[in-house]
Formats: structure tokens, sequence, C-alpha cells
């Protein structure tokens, strides 16, 4: 340690510079990956976490892949693999060693500098399409345990030594997978992302010099600790517990799976504990949490009921204590139970109850509740195309919208889900038809579904489409149904998810909402992606914003009028009679 001073302008300046180079590496990772889950979908994330493990700073990565997680899998490549050396390369994608679920993919390389000293570690997470599991799908929410999901788990295995491919475990993952070129391609990409990363931090090392950046690293994380402090110290101090519910899935009980959480905030001290104990057990189902997913939905919830221009790291991360037990279906998973689902259904409604218990304590703060997933219009489609005969299998993001209402503005329309937070991209309707045997009939928001409120959570949003040539299988983990999301102080509930299969005489058939649905040729699925919770008494909301919903076609005269108070006749905003309607 050289004991270096940052000013505000340096520590902007390198804490930019590592950005970039985590910038690189998903420039690299999209421009690369081989999947439609990548290329198109940007299921994906890259960071750097210190040689100690604590996540340093992250590019557009999705909050469920990284506020935990890549600490955890560093700190097990350091128990597997006590000695490091440079050229080395770890596949890791077990979720009882620090990842999120089998089917994110990482790669972790160590960065050596020229003595041999392991200084950083860089993380490439790549979702893979098909990961090995006993059906063509990447969600298997109603899996028994891990041997009946199937999938191919790496606990930190090394795949590259010397800058040379460990050739032995690419075939292994050749001949298991559904897709073994995809999935080369896949892995190349991620490989050739952290490698960017590596030269990156190389040159910035040898510019720097690797005692400044430890140094930096340092004074970011206090920093940024002293952000978390200033944006609690603007909360009220106090204590809430708030519940949401999983619609019920096959291994869960009929009634579906109540999920609590309780925040206690002390504005004095600079704390926020979450506490996530008082959860019912691990299931026979896929939808149990990692320890990574567990740690992170709650952060989730956290940073989105806060300032959000709080960096994202481990100093911030200082003032936050998530509290997890073992074989909890929310907490530390026991080998073999199945984490399959483990990045959305039910972290999401950890997140969700966090932050709806942040909007309990004053308003002002937290969020209404994110949009469920995953439905069938963001499932894993697998079939052979006629058109090629070649097998395919691969996840399409044609619709979900999903977006809360926070206590500040309305919904980001295209959120996805509440880990998400938007950076997954949805599928243009022509690319997906040129890459699969399929016709997409419609995509559209659906009317009066939007959550109402002060502040409005997205609409739902609607998609059909089915196989053409031949038939292909979906599979979906579709929450949200029964239990749509709520909405927070006084907010309504966003529209439910729903998911049918519009048989070739043209009959409507119930889909569950947990299954790998086998199509034919011709058969239409109809799904409905849930919209978001409203924040706030909708009869607080600005008149002029109800009318505009109106005239998108987005909401009907006699949703304003009986919802939000507001009066439209004949396409004409009546201000007198609104303010007579409105208390």
């Amino acid at each position: 340690m050289s004991g270096t001073q940052f000013d505000g302008a340096r520590l902007a300046i390198i804490a930019n510079r590592l950005e970039g180079i985590a910038r690189k590496m998903s420039n690299t990772l999209l421009r690369t990956g081989r999947s439609g889950v990548l290329n198109r979908g940007k299921d994906f994330s890259c960071c750097i976490v210190t040689a100690g493990g604590a996540l340093l700073t992250t590019a557009e990565s999705l909050p469920i892949h990284v506020l935990s997680g890549p600490d955890l899998m560093a700190q097990s490549m350091h128990a597997f693999h006590p000695v490091l050396r440079r050229g080395d390369a770890f596949l890791h994608n077990s979720p009882y060693h620090g990842c999120s679920h089998a089917a994110d993919q990482s790669i972790l390389v160590p960065v050596m500098d020229e003595a041999g000293v392991h200084r950083f570690t860089l993380v490439a997470k790549a979702h893979q399409a098909d990961i090995g599991n006993s059906v063509p799908t990447t969600y298997m929410g109603d899996a028994r345990d891990v041997y009946h999901e199937g999938a191919l788990i790496f606990p930190c295995v090394a795949v590259q030594r010397d800058y040379q491919d460990v050739a032995d475990i690419l075939r292994m993952c050749e001949v298991r997978i559904r897709v073994p070129e995809q999935w080369r391609g896949d892995y190349l990409a991620a490989l050739g992302a952290a490698r960017i990363g590596e030269r990156g931090l190389l040159e910035l090392g040898a510019e720097l010099g690797w005692d400044v950046l430890e140094d930096f690293a340092t004074a970011w994380f206090d920093y940024s600790e002293n952000r978390m402090v200033s944006a609690i110290a603007a909360l009220p101090s106090g204590s809430a517990s708030v519940t949401s519910t999983h619609d019920p899935f096959p291994g869960t009980p009929p009634e579906g799976v109540t999920i609590r959480s309780t925040i206690t905030v002390d504005a004095v001290a600079g704390r926020i504990e979450v506490d996530l104990t008082d959860n019912p057990d691990c299931m026979p189902c896929g939808l149990n949490l990692s320890e990574a997913c567990a740690r992170t939905s709650a952060l989730v919830g956290v940073f989105n009921s806060i300032d959000h221009s709080v960096p994202k790291n481990a100093g911030a991360f200082r003032r936050v204590n998530v509290k997890l037990r073992e074989n909890c279906i929310v907490g530390i998973p026991r080998h073999p139970t199945s984490t399959s689902a483990a990045t959305t259904n039910i972290a999401d409604r950890v997140a969700n109850s966090t932050q709806r218990a942040f909007a309990e304590l004053a308003d002002g703060a937290g969020m209404a509740e994110v949009g469920a997933v995953i439905p069938p219009s963001t499932g894993v489609l697998s079939g052979r195309d006629p058109r090629t005969g070649r097998d395919y299998v691969n996840q399409v993001f044609l619709g979900m919208t999903g977006g809360a209402a926070s206590a500040h503005g309305d919904a980001w329309l295209t959120t996805g889900h509440v880990g998400n937070a938007g950076l997954s991209c949805l599928d243009g309707v022509e690319l997906d038809e040129y890459y699969h045997p399929i016709l997409i009939a419609r995509r559209e928001l659906i009317a009066d579904s939007e959550g109402a409120g002060r502040h409005v959570g997205a609409q739902a949003i609607l998609v059909e489409y089915g196989p053409l040539g031949a038939g292909m299988e979906v599979g979906y983990v579709s929450d949200g149904h029964y239990n749509p999301p709520a909405g927070a102080r006084g907010g309504l509930s966003g529209g439910a998810a729903d998911q049918k299969l519009r048989r070739l005489d043209g009959t409507v058939e119930q889909l569950p909402p947990c299954a790998q649905v086998k199509i034919a040729a011709g058969e239409i699925i109809v799904a409905i992606g849930a919209g978001g919770g409203g924040y706030g008494d909708p009869r607080e909301r600005a008149p002029d914003a109800v009318y505009d919903a109106v005239r998108e076609g987005l909401m009907s005269e006699a949703r304003a009028a009986s919802v939000y108070g507001v009066v439209i006749e004949a396409g004409v905003l009546d201000p007198v009679a609104t303010a007579e309607r409105r208390p």
C-alpha cells in the first residue's frame, strides 16, 4: 500500500476507468455471444472484484447477478485453488458455492501482476439457454432436487491453464448440452470478455501502479459507505414487515408461498437490517434461492428505496445486514436442493416485499411491486427447425413490462422483473422470427392494466405466437396470476399474468403457471406478462397525465373517472367535473 491520497476528481476518474473496463467486457459478450439470450436479450453481467472478493465495479449489469455472488464465487475460487497463476480461468455456476443459479455460467479470471501477486478477479456471467437440464429449459420450477433438474454443475472448475483450454471439461459440456455449438460460442464470448478485462487491468496497473489501485479501492469503498450513510439518514428510523405471495407451483403449498421481509432502519447510526429468517424451509421445487440470490434480492429492495446515485459496491454494502438462515427458501440451501429459478420468482418476492416495507415507513420512500415473471412470452423455446433440420434451444424476450411506480415517478415500462432492472432487452419481432421457426401474431400493451396511483405502474403486455412448420416446446415459470404486483401507500395492483393455448380448432385451453408445454404447428400461445404496482392515491395523480393515457389508448374514459376521479367525455378533459368528483 502506497498511502495515495485521492481528491474527488481523481477518485471519479479512476472509478470511471475501471467501469470502462467492465463495459468493454460487456460489449465483448454482447457482440460475440452466440445465443439470442446474450446477443439480443443481454442477459449477462460483468464486474470487477478485489483480490479479497469485494465487489468493486460493474458495468450495466443485472442487479440479481452481481450485488452478491461475485464476492462468494471469488471466495470459493481461493478455497478450491489456493495457488493462482496468470493464464488461469475458472468455470463457475454452482449455486452452493456462490453462483446465482446453474444457468448463469460464469468465467472467473484472477488478474496477477508481474510478480505473480493476485490483484483483482474478473467475473463474466452469461445466462445459458441450455445447461444440460433434464428438459430443455433453464428455469425448471418443478425440479424436485438438483438431480431431477439435471443441470451440469461446475464449482469453480479450471477451464484454462496458461491461457490454454482444459479440453476435458469442454468435451463434457458439449456432449451434455443440446446445442453444443451455441454453448461453445457463448463460452468463448464469456472467456473473451474476461480476457479483455484482464488486458485492461494489466495496462491500468502498469500505468498507475498496483498499490495506487489498491489504495483507490479502499478510498472508493469509504466514499461509497459515506454516501450510503447519507442516504439512510434521509429515511425515518423504524421497522416494517411486509409479505408478498408467490402463486402455487408444483412442490409448493396449494395457497402458494408467502415471503416476509422485515426491515429495520437506524437513520442515526446509518444502518439497515433486512431479516429474511421468518420464511418457510426449502421446498421440493426449483424456486429455492441460492445464498447469492437471497442476499442480492434483499439488496435490490434496499437500493430501489434510497437515493439511486449511491454506488453499488462492497463499501455501500457495509451498511446493510441481510439476515439469512440455512435450509430456508430465501436463505442458504443445502445440496441437493434445486435453485433452478433462483434469479426470478421467489427472489422477486423478496425484493418486492423489501421495497414495499420501506414504503410503509414513509411516503417518499420505497417502491410498489414490480411484476412477476417468467410468462411464456419470455420462455425457453426448443425443437427442430424445419428450415435447417437443426435443433434449437433459446430463451426469447418477446414481452415483459413489469415496471413498478416509485415514490418519485412513474414506472420504467420494460423493467422486466425487479432483479433485471430493465437491463435485458425485448427482442425484435422480425429477429425472433428469423432465428426461430415461429410466427408472432400479436404484441401489445393491455389498456386499463396499469397499477393505478399518484405514480403509475407499467401496463401488462399481451403476446401471441406459435410454431411454423413443426411443433416446439415452451418452458416457463409464470408467477403473478393469483397474486398480481401490489401497489404501495394506496396504489393499486398492476395487471395479472396469464397463459393460454389456442388449439387448431379454435378452442382455448388454460395452461398451468409452471410447465413445459408441447405446441403443434399452427397453434398459438397466448401469454400475458404482469404489469406493475402503483404508488400513492390514484386521485392525487395529475389530471393531465390521466388524460394523456386516455388519448394514447392506454386507459378508458370509464377507468379514468372511476379510479382517478378524472372526467373525460368525448375525448375532452373536464376540469370542473374532475374537481367536483375528487375529494
